[in-house]
């Protein structure tokens, strides 16, 4: 895929959707990177749930620290591996007040070195809470990168980057957004709805649907 086509299709995306961000649901930092971290094999929609009555009552990590892990996991045990995310979510809390004075930390090294926190919950943080064009690659983005063409690669650190080079630079903040929502709303896993989608005549997948 030359860069020509790569332009085109991101300027697509961005014609029919100019701003987009994660569905899960954050006003603070810490809210988003709590949220992230809940929402390893869960839904959005799931973990919004559990947030919209944990956030009211604990949203900063002394306030969870306050809260208990009991409580902590009572709150959010409509997820999947609450037991497990909580655990983490309480020992995370603990390094953000000790080391970081409360504050989710700004650099990928202290996200990572953050329980529960990979490569992947790094790059989301990075990008959309504090703006860094970061492209964060999950199953989604990882399926449409090389189906599409768009930046083929064996895992997923070589498709993330491959996105960072061949992304251009205009696109490159909003870029995880956009393909996420793409991977999950039109180039589905099983049967793409390359019927409904706006770059389908640039992309290089060569089994495409009729289905909208």
């Amino acid at each position: 895929m030359n860069a020509q086509k790569r332009h085109e299709i991101f300027a697509r995306l961005q014609a029919e959707n100019p701003h987009p961000t994660t569905e899960l649901n954050w006003s603070t930092p810490f809210e988003l990177l709590a949220a992230v971290l809940l929402s390893a094999q869960a839904t959005d929609v799931g973990v919004n749930k559990a947030t919209a009555k944990l956030y009211p009552v604990a949203n900063t990590p002394q306030a969870i620290i306050d809260l208990g892990i009991d409580e902590l996991k009572r709150h959010i045990k409509t997820i999947g591996l609450f037991n497990t995310k909580a655990e983490n979510l309480m020992k995370t809390c603990h390094l953000l007040v000790n080391q970081h004075g409360g504050e989710v930390p700004q650099t990928r090294k202290a996200l990572e070195a953050l329980p529960g926190v990979g490569r992947k919950t790094a790059n989301v943080i990075l990008n959309t809470a504090f703006g860094q064009p970061t492209i964060a690659v999950d199953t989604h983005i990882f399926r449409v990168s090389n189906r599409t063409g768009i930046a083929k690669g064996k895992d997923v650190v070589e498709v993330e980057q491959k996105l960072l080079r061949h992304v251009p630079k205009a696109f490159k903040q909003d870029a995880h957004h956009w393909l996420i929502l793409h991977g999950r709303y039109t180039c589905i896993a099983r049967k793409p709805r390359c019927g409904s989608c706006i770059i389908e005549d640039l992309c290089d997948y060569k089994e495409k649907t009729e289905l909208g």
